[in-house]
């Protein structure tokens, strides 16, 4: 009997020993053969800006890679790829390795405008994760002082009135300030004849010698010429007025209910990213963005911070393709790249 009790003795003994051992062991870091996967980030970021140094998308860029690297301890080096109205650049991250290590900063233009006029190495709707949008900018409606209208309303009906009189003038074909004037003239029935120019220096100075009689313009550009009364702004084309120009309606509310047109940039994937590091990405620039000082310097220059969840940057960039194909294909734009 005492030799049995010993023996159940050691038995325990030995269990409770395993047990012990088993525990410690499954609270040890993984080894060799098994390592654990290293946190999100542990090597630099790069986010491709599809534009030359300097233009609105590269400065966004800028402004969140700084921030992102002050956070994280990891660099972010903003790559300008500019071509092709963004297509190289944007081309180049969409070939990517889906490791979150390469990023592209999107636009309206990049990535839905060009893609419906043109060919491009990638396809949006298949090739890219959405992670967050950064900025909208509005357009303004401006009209040279000789339009009589005083109004959106106004505008309209004088636009009714004179058809296939009034020029609108444009950055140049298949631009958003083009398509702005089209999706305009498609929800009105109004006639105006579209003159592009190349780029929205020109179209703007045209409109000031009064060779055109509209414009939808860039609002920094615009904005001077307004406050100086050399032009007339008749309305934003944005959903909520710019906090740049309070006064000035949006032109849904002053008489074209529905209308919007923004300019947008957003920072988006390769597909195939694993879904946590697209979420990471998406928390961390989306608190970027709510900070106060940020915010302040992002309207300092037009633009109005965004931020949101990355499904809800899914279904604007959905419905934005959506409308621009509808807008292109009732105007019959086609451009040749």
């Amino acid at each position: 009997m005492t030799c049995v009790k010993q023996t159940r003795a050691l038995i325990v003994a030995a269990a409770i020993v395993l047990t012990a051992i088993s525990a410690a062991w499954a609270q040890q870091p993984a080894k060799s053969g098994v390592s654990a996967a290293p946190a999100y980030p542990d090597k630099p970021i790069r986010l491709i800006s599809p534009f030359a140094p300097g233009g609105g998308a590269t400065i966004v860029a800028h402004l969140i890679g700084q921030q992102l690297t002050e956070r994280w301890g990891q660099s972010v080096v903003i790559d300008n790829r500019g071509g092709a109205g963004g297509a190289i650049g944007t081309g180049i991250a969409a070939r990517a390795t889906p490791d979150g290590y390469t990023l592209v900063m999107a636009t309206a233009s990049s990535v839905v405008i060009n893609p419906l006029l043109s060919k491009v190495p990638f396809d949006p709707a298949t090739d890219f994760l959405p992670v967050v949008r950064t900025t909208t900018v509005p357009l303004i409606l401006v009209v040279h002082p000789s339009v009589p209208a005083k109004s959106v309303k106004e505008l309209i009906a004088y636009a009714r009135s004179q058809p296939g009189k009034l020029n609108f003038a444009s950055s140049g074909d298949g631009t958003i300030s083009q398509l702005a004037g089209e999706l305009f003239k498609s929800m009105t029935g109004a006639d105006m004849v579209h003159i592009p120019f190349r780029g929205g220096g020109p179209a703007l100075n045209a409109l000031l010698g009064g060779q055109v009689q509209i414009n939808f313009s860039n609002i920094l550009e615009a904005l001077p010429q307004v406050r100086a009364g050399r032009l007339r702004g008749l309305g934003v084309t944005s959903p909520t007025r710019s906090p740049a120009i309070p006064d000035m309606p949006t032109i849904a509310e002053a008489g074209l209910p529905g209308y919007q047109v923004v300019q947008w940039s957003g920072v988006l994937a390769p597909a195939d990213v694993p879904k946590t590091i697209v979420q990471k990405l998406n928390r961390e620039i989306d608190r970027i963005l709510s900070q106060p000082r940020l915010r302040e310097r992002l309207r300092n220059g037009g633009a109005e911070p965004a931020g949101g969840t990355a499904e809800e940057f899914a279904a604007f960039i959905k419905a934005d393709i959506a409308k621009w194909a509808r807008v292109i294909k009732e105007a019959n734009i086609r451009i040749k790249r």
